[in-house]
């Protein structure tokens, strides 16, 4: 449904061209018998005298291969390019992922080929108003209002958000900045998407991603969405989906508090109510026990602690479930007997499932449901977790976290010794660098930093209760803005108090726009990802090699020159590319980037795919298939498309890519593999390694502890290393080794270099060991809270959180209603870019709440009023009312892509002339609230309350 403004407001859609948009147009030119004797209607305002022009026809076409920039399907597209210009685009009809299909953000990438609304130059805030910089300005200003902080106030007070839409190269480099600065304030956007699927699911299996492929999905015979809506959130993901609902007759079961365009497609629907998760799985996992549903032998064999699960289970018979969940008896036992009936079945979630003070919780709850039924590391199985953005994967892959350095190495003294033996630096150089002193009792290079979900509590919470020297002073906020946080008045008042403020973007942003200053903003006009180009990770952990569309527009630059040239200015640019090349130009080798990656990322198997392997793929994305993600044929026959990780070993080697990981049916040199054993070999005395399961071709037939020197030499294959690995290898364990020789032995006997362990259904190191029930800091079921109460109030890493106090507030008189929200198809993320794109801004223009049609009548709402929404902390957000049954009673639902008004102002004034997107509208993350998840710091905007009003 298209909500429309009433008939006497102007639209906010800038006109283009004929002075009317696109479907008036069309709807003119159509009824007439010729369409173009619609002209008439266009009235002489559009007539103009013709002007003779010499149009060259014969100016050649430059066909440029690059993927979307939108969500992390990773759709190719062809860019025809002539004399510079970006003047055409096809979906890649021969690309293995989406073979020629496009959603409506990827149909209009073009746009970025001419931007109207970008930043053009760089610029200053000056007593309110935007005063044009130069570069040399800009580096210079920032720079020395970076080491003037510094030496006040230490380097934790500059905090560094990044970006999603960083290429791979972009990621690594500004998680390097970051270190090299010396700080862990650094972070992006999966802190706020899927921060708790990295922790839930690395610590039940061992690698936190996705764990099959888009193209697998077709294998399924039973698909299970639960916090997901892949028809709007990743639409060229549903081919795939519904060639298995098609081919394989696969069931499809949505667990989703709104009847989503997915549920649409669905089998069977199930409604939860907001927060309640583990209760509707423990619900299952009822019904399969009692059943004797459950994959005994694969339990037997690989899973730790199931009987821990069993006995939770047992605490959520049919009544309780629906007493909790809202959903029927009929409804959870369905939802068990397809997934057990038809095997193999996936189990697909997003942002639904992540977004709750207890998402770690629930994403385990989603694969020990996947353990149970035996559904892991064969194909139509898994777990496919589908990321939001482009590069959101290589992002968390490469370190852009505040615990974490890249390869998800932690932040402990031996992997700072790791990664500064990568880049040939030394130790004690790189801890001069950070603060001095302890935090928490660590030191400050080993202690984790502030989430970018908690960034402005770093700057008004009391300095007494952060755990660094000093609050945040300053922040760049690169590629990533402020309004997919909650809280908002929360951070436009940070965004008041900081000294400085640095937005590293195509567009302003709201960082730049939101507060209430008249000085200290700078605005630096990064080059989108077609102006540059590099490597992508998608969310089946493929890669992809994206080329140069075009040249950077208007004054922008690329990410690695604005890195490069801060570094230089801040004093360690010979520390920072010391094993990057540069051209002729000073600007730095991409492709050296990606080899220094290759050469430290041994964890996650990103070490095989180098610059060259890459562009070999994606050169020849025709000759892999869209049903095995196989080349067939060509260059590259037999590897596996964008060669996921694990890619074992060197380029050298060519290992062909693992598309589904912990599948025992192939070799691990082939793509095979088993769970890792990252927890040790044993838990009070119990067994943690696999019984009698291991990958096809392993000469240890049993489970076995990850690889070291020791290990080897234990084994007698020391000798099979060269005397150079010997030399690097020695003391060394497979994920330190740099010379690759422990990784290549191992291969070699048809072992995996992480070792052969069980997935555990337990984990001792989160705040609770199984999957717990707790309900929303915000429930609407005070009659629950005594029964499965939040946490008690606790320190997070640096910063004090909430729990229990705010849970012991009753706030559902005053507001009744649960909020949740979500994704459309036609916007990203906070909206910025999307919705200065004339194309897509069209398809969309209210910001809007979708509200069931009782409660709307209880409040003498009707479909397309006005009306005012108060969440439970008081933010106040102004928009249209949806009045629509996809809703339950009692449950209300945004959309999350808007920002430009607050409160109900306009904060269109605040934008540099010429950059206020096509659509402005209010933040849904005004009037979410407080609540964030213990183990990652994921906000909570999927379960609060709010009242909603006439306006």
């Amino acid at each position: 449904m298209q909500l429309t403004r009433k008939s006497n407001e102007a639209p906010k859609v800038e006109k283009k061209t004929l002075g009317i948009s696109r479907r008036q147009f069309m709807k003119h030119a159509g009824i007439t018998s010729g369409g173009i004797a619609a002209v008439s209607f266009l009235g002489t305002g559009m007539m103009r005298k013709a002007q003779a022009k010499d149009v060259p026809h014969d100016v050649p076409t430059e066909i440029k291969r690059t993927v979307c920039s939108a969500c992390a399907v990773g759709c190719g597209l062809y860019a025809e390019v002539q004399n510079g210009v970006w003047t055409g685009q096809e979906p890649a009809f021969d690309h293995p992922f989406n073979a020629g299909g496009h959603c409506a953000k990827g149909a209009a990438l073009r746009e970025h080929g001419h931007g109207e609304k970008r930043l053009k130059y760089p610029m200053k805030l000056v007593d309110g108003k935007w005063k044009k910089l130069s570069w040399e300005q800009a580096f210079n200003e920032v720079g020395d209002k970076m080491l003037d902080i510094r030496k006040e106030s230490g380097p934790d007070s500059v905090y560094f958000m990044g970006s999603a839409k960083f290429s791979n190269e972009g990621c690594y480099m500004y998680r390097k900045l970051a270190a090299m600065w010396g700080t862990n304030n650094v972070d992006h956007s999966a802190r706020i998407c899927h921060s708790t699927t990295v922790a839930g699911v690395a610590n039940t299996w061992g690698y936190g991603a996705q764990t099959n492929s888009f193209n697998d999905i077709q294998n399924a015979n039973a698909i299970f969405f639960i916090g997901a809506n892949p028809a709007e959130a990743h639409p060229v993901a549903m081919q795939h989906i519904l060639i298995a609902k098609e081919k394989n007759n696969a069931k499809l079961i949505v667990v989703d508090p709104r009847f989503s365009r997915t549920a649409a497609h669905a089998d069977l629907h199930c409604a939860l109510r907001p927060g309640t998760d583990i209760p509707f799985i423990y619900g299952m996992l009822w019904h399969i026990f009692e059943n004797g549903w459950e994959d005994k032998a694969f339990i037997q064999e690989r899973v730790f602690e199931m009987e821990t699960i069993r006995r939770e289970a047992k605490k959520f018979p049919p009544k309780e479930v629906t007493h909790v969940t809202g959903c029927s008896e009929e409804e959870v036992y369905q939802a068990a007997k397809l997934m057990a009936d038809n095997r193999p079945g996936t189990v697909i979630w997003c942002m639904g499932g992540t977004q709750h003070h207890v998402g770690n919780a629930n994403t385990r709850a989603y694969c020990i449901l996947q353990l149970a039924l035996g559904n892991m590391g064969v194909s139509g199985g898994g777990t496919n977790i589908f990321r939001g953005h482009d590069n959101v994967q290589g992002a968390t892959d490469l370190g852009l976290l505040f615990d974490n350095l890249p390869g998800y190495y932690g932040l402990t003294t031996g992997a700072w010794n790791h990664w500064t033996n990568v880049w040939n630096l030394d130790m004690e150089w790189m801890k001069g660098r950070f603060d001095q002193g302890t935090y928490l009792g660590r030191e400050p290079m080993t202690t984790p930093g502030i989430p970018c979900s908690r960034w402005h509590d770093g700057v008004l919470e009391d300095k007494d209760k952060l755990a660094q020297k000093d609050n945040i002073q300053m922040a760049f906020f690169w590629g990533q803005s402020v309004n997919t946080e909650t809280r908002q008045r929360d951070v436009r008042d940070a965004l008041d108090k900081m000294d400085t403020v640095v937005v590293v973007d195509p567009f302003p942003t709201m960082a730049g726009v939101m507060h209430r200053r008249q000085n200290g903003v700078y605005l630096l006009p990064a080059a989108t990802q077609f102006e540059t180009e590099g490597s992508v990770s998608n969310s089946g952990r493929s890669q992809q090699w994206r080329e140069k569309v075009i040249e950077p527009l208007f004054e922008s630059k690329t990410d690695l020159e604005i890195m490069y040239r801060l570094s230089q200015k801040l004093g360690f640019a010979e520390q920072y590319t010391k094993r990057i090349a540069k051209d002729s130009k000073d600007m730095l080798v991409i492709e050296d980037i990606t080899r220094e990656i290759n050469r430290g990322m041994w964890t996650i198997g990103m070490s095989g795919q180098s610059p060259e392997r890459l562009k070999l793929h994606t050169q020849n994305w025709g000759t892999f298939s869209n049903k095995t993600l196989q080349a067939e044929g060509g260059p590259a026959k037999g590897e596996t498309y964008g060669l996921p990780w694990p890619c074992w070993g060197t380029p050298e080697q060519k290992h062909p890519g693992t598309q589904i990981l912990y599948d025992t049916s192939k070799h691990v040199k082939d793509g095979g593999g088993n769970f890792r054993a990252r927890y040790g070999v044993e838990y009070k005395g119990d067994n943690l390694l696999a019984e009698g399961s291991f990958s096809k071709g392993s000469e240890l037939t049993d489970g076995y502890p990850e690889f070291s020197a020791a290990m080897l030499k234990q084994l007698g294959w020391w000798d099979e290393l060269t005397a150079d690995e010997k030399a690097q290898a020695e003391g060394k364990n497979w994920k330190t080794d740099l010379s690759g020789g422990i990784v290549r032995v191992a291969i070699k006997h048809g072992c995996i270099p992480f070792g052969n362990a069980k997935a555990r259904c337990i984990v001792w190191n989160f705040p609770d060991q199984a999957p717990v029930h707790r309900e929303p800091l915000y429930t609407p079921r005070r009659d629950l809270v005594a029964k499965y109460p939040t946490y008690d109030d606790m320190q997070v890493h640096r910063l004090p959180t909430l729990y229990k106090t705010i849970q012991d507030r009753d706030m559902t008189a005053k507001y009744p209603l649960g909020l949740t929200s979500g994704r459309l198809v036609e916007y990203e993320g906070g909206g910025e870019e999307s919705r200065s794109n004339p194309w897509l801004a069209e398809l969309q223009q209210e910001m809007f709440v979708e509200i069931n049609p009782g409660d709307a009548a209880d409040r003498g709402i009707r479909n397309g009023d006005t009306v005012w929404l108060e969440g439970a902390e008081g933010g106040r957000i102004k928009l249209q009312a949806m009045v629509t049954p996809r809703v339950k009673p009692g449950v209300t639902w945004m959309p999350y892509h808007f920002a430009g008004v607050m409160h109900g102002e306009s904060l269109a004034p605040n934008y540099p002339e010429g950059t206020v997107p096509y659509v402005i509208g209010e933040s849904c993350n005004t009037a979410m609230t407080y609540g964030y998840d213990p183990v990652t710091q994921m906000q909570e905007t999927k379960a609060t309350l709010c009242q909603i009003e006439k306006a």
